[in-house]
């Protein structure tokens, strides 16, 4: 084999891709295994290492066809499969989580909750999941369903050079890793106080289902996003994402994981407003 060719394949950039896709397939594992808690940690895992191949193959003059294609590959197990598996869990385990569990630790729960919905489902066994809403969680699996065609549509769109079109994979991932680590880290409180607001509406599985169609669908659709890439580090230019970048900061150490969820529509806002601003400033000239 040409020694040329090896060393783009497994040039750094390539090779922190891999470890992007590798994060991804561990999440999965951790989440199937009932480690809800720990799959995020994955998930963040990949998207440093997303953020590091690009910036490293732009510094490097590595970027390429082959990066291009290795890099949406990654994306579709780190930011599709794993978040959909990870989300298709939380939903089993908010289905029947209640007051009544004062005992369980958190993964020994979600790893009951798991059990019961596999023998529900695919060997008949009665239980608490052998109902109708036992088919709700596959609906997450809508997630890896569109990030395919969002990371296909990326890959040929060229109007996605410097800025986005539709919610990226990452975003909508990280926007999704909200709910396992809220019920990670409020699941003691929850064991002992039945919270309407906390359980039967954020974590309420038909409302969980209509947020996984809305974010999901937004990663194809039409809606110009700006990008957190910098050409340069003057202010000018540069003042949404400043601007952002420093409430983002200021939500995290104010409401830590409560801030994911706030981030998200705030990037979303934000977009909107500076594609609008754009379209006045160009009505103007």
């Amino acid at each position: 084999m040409n020694k040329n060719l090896v060393f783009k394949m497994f040039s750094i950039p390539n090779i922190l891709t891999a470890l992007n896709m590798l994060s991804g397939v561990f999440a999965i594992i951790l989440a199937l295994s009932g480690r809800i808690d720990l799959a995020p940690l994955a998930i963040f895992i990949g998207l440093v290492c997303d953020f590091l191949d690009g910036f490293l193959a732009r510094k490097l003059g590595l970027s390429g066809d082959l990066g291009k294609q290795l890099d949406s590959l990654a994306d579709l197990v780190t930011f599709g499969v794993a978040p959909g598996i990870i989300m298709m869990v939380v939903m089993i385990s908010a289905i029947y989580m209640d007051g009544t569990i004062t005992e369980s630790r958190f993964h020994s729960f979600v790893h009951f909750e798991l059990n019961a919905w596999i023998n529900a489902l695919f060997y008949g066994v009665p239980n608490d999941m052998d109902a109708s809403i036992k088919y709700l969680p596959l609906a997450a699996l809508y997630i890896p369903f569109m990030a395919l065609f969002r990371l296909a549509k990326f890959n040929i769109d060229a109007r996605q050079t410097d800025s986005f079109i539709g919610v990226p994979t990452p975003l909508n991932t990280l926007f999704f890793m909200f709910f396992p680590m809220l019920m990670w880290t409020q699941f003691d409180f929850w064991s002992v106080n039945n919270s309407l607001l906390l359980e039967e509406v954020i974590f309420n599985p038909y409302v969980l289902c209509a947020l996984i169609v809305l974010m999901s669908t937004l990663m194809i659709s039409e809606l110009p996003l700006f990008s957190l890439k910098f050409k340069h580090f003057k202010y000018k230019g540069n003042e949404i994402r400043f601007l952002f970048l420093g409430l983002s900061t200021a939500l995290i150490v104010i409401l830590l994981v409560w801030a994911i969820p706030i981030i998200v529509f705030l990037y979303l806002i934000f977009s909107v407003i500076e594609s609008r601003t754009n379209k006045t400033e160009q009505h103007e000239i």
